[in-house]
């Protein structure tokens, strides 16, 4: 898949490294998107050597993430991955040696949800 996506959130949880019997390893992110009254909590993983670029993350740091969506199909479920490949956050200049391309989708921080509003839409 040719397009990449960019969204912005604050790093809420961070998961460690798990390693496989195959050898591959990937980690596990998730980031805090405002979205009105319902910020969404949106998780991405990283594999290989992208694993690294969340080394100096921190819980509550302001990220900036690019990725690709990938989905397979296995024993007849289909399953979709948000693959991070470039991260750059308040407190790290880190990314990717790759070229940015261009962003899909961007995310601003411009709207705060109503803390006394505690209806939940579902």
């Amino acid at each position: 898949m040719a397009n990449s996506f960019e969204l912005s959130g604050i790093l809420k949880v961070l998961e460690e490294t798990q390693t496989f019997a195959s050898g591959f390893s990937k980690r596990e992110f998730v980031i805090e998107v405002p979205d009105g009254k319902y910020p969404q909590m949106v998780k991405f993983e990283t594999v290989r050597d992208k694993i690294d670029l969340l080394n100096s993350m921190s819980i509550g740091d302001e990220l900036k993430v690019t990725f690709d969506i990938r989905g397979n199909e296995y024993k007849g479920r289909y399953y979709v991955n948000l693959n991070a490949w470039k991260i750059e956050g308040s407190h790290s200049n880190q990314g990717s040696a790759e070229d940015p391309q261009p962003s899909s989708f961007d995310s601003s921080f411009d709207s705060e949800p109503d803390p006394s509003d505690d209806d939940i839409p579902f």
